[in-house]
């Protein structure tokens, strides 16, 4: 049974008050964060509002939380068409049109991004034979379609809870979110052709959500992230080894350079554009940061934890062997370093004293 917010919601969208229907349907949210219907209805408020980024993410939430929900596949299709990734949007309504079959709405909106990747593909290779001689791709100026909604405006976002940056290869981005002593599991990172989406649910600490649509477009299935003790690092996989101006797109016209590989002989960290005047030295940032890591104090199972990781990052294939069966096959009980005692037997749990091993059926 919906809620009174949620009723209050739709309310106010059907009235086009799509920032109140925002406003209530996160205070719903708030109150019933496991219901997928109240995503994917303010994906459909924000796709109102042009807060497409949001959309996105919310969709992809009201996915993760039912997958079967054909109305969620659609909102995110609607999104990413506007933001012009159109292969994100035919893959979720190729799967929405598997749910519900004889929709029309999908088949259509299906063909409808088929011919903008094909227009797409044309595009660059045009521009392709063009740089053999330019060695540049011309920047492609859109004429204004009248069916096409207005250009996005970016709302104003708060002040980040974790500072970022960025730097690149010819094939890679990388972006360093500084947030210290997160769980991996608080941590989602999702990625589209040109979005990159990451959220931090820590306990104890504020909500903290990075969107952004990225000046180019990436390969989602090659990207990739690690949580570190100091930090959060994304992979982000070029579709093409061309000079981003930044890290977050523009309307504005810009000549995107492709990089010579040819003349590439070692790759270093490059600088990457920054408000500040005083230059960043990378690999003193780094050698900062990995003595931050090193020289951390932790208590309980967490310093427990790091000693036996240390333990087997520095150790040789014989111990690193040991610590890796005694560990399974004692159900986590017995950690060994000694290869020639527990390489020529099985293992037996050895529970502390107090209590009982237990073997689980499946």
């Amino acid at each position: 049974m919906a809620s009174d917010l949620e009723i209050k919601a739709k309310e106010a969208f059907i009235d086009d008050h799509f920032e109140l229907a925002v406003d209530l349907y996160s205070q719903a949210i708030e109150l019933n964060p496991k219901n997928a219907e109240l995503y994917a209805d303010r994906a459909q408020a924000n796709i109102k509002l042009n807060s497409l980024t949001e959309a996105v993410a919310d969709a992809n939430k009201a996915i993760d939380l039912d997958p079967s929900m054909a109305k969620a596949y659609l909102r995110k299709a609607t999104a990413c068409m506007k933001l012009e990734e159109y292969q994100t949007a035919k893959a979720a309504l190729e799967v929405g049109a598997a749910l519900t079959p004889g929709e029309s709405r999908f088949s259509k909106l299906i063909k409808e991004c088929e011919e903008c990747i094909a227009k797409e593909t044309g595009d660059l290779q045009k521009q392709t034979q063009e740089e053999v001689t330019t060695n540049v791709f011309p920047a492609k100026e859109v004429e204004p379609d009248k069916d096409m909604p207005d250009p996005v405006t970016v709302a104003a976002t708060p002040k980040p809870t974790y500072r970022h940056e960025f730097y690149q290869k010819p094939y890679e981005v990388v972006v360093t979110i500084f947030a210290k002593g997160i769980p991996h599991e608080c941590v989602s990172v999702d990625y589209g052709e040109q979005i990159l989406s990451v959220a931090i649910n820590a306990p104890g600490k504020d909500a903290y959500h990075f969107q952004r649509r990225l000046f180019g477009k990436i390969i989602p299935d090659k990207c990739r992230y690690d949580v570190l003790l100091t930090k959060i690092e994304i992979q982000l996989a070029k579709a093409e080894p061309i000079q981003w101006a930044s890290l977050e797109f523009s309307r504005e016209v810009v000549v995107p350079q492709r990089v010579n590989e040819s003349s590439i002989t070692t790759i270093q960290r490059p600088e990457y554009p920054s408000s500040k005047p005083k230059r960043v030295d990378w690999d003193k940032l780094e050698a900062q940061v990995k003595k931050e890591e090193k020289d951390e104090k932790l208590d309980g199972d967490a310093a427990l934890n790091k000693f036996f990781r240390d333990i087997y990052q520095d150790a040789d294939e014989d111990t690193r062997r040991a610590m890796q069966k005694s560990f399974v096959e004692s159900n986590g009980t017995v950690l060994s370093t000694n290869w020639k005692e527990v390489g020529a037997k099985k293992v037996e749990g050895s529970p502390p004293d107090g209590m009982e091993l237990k073997k689980w059926e499946y």
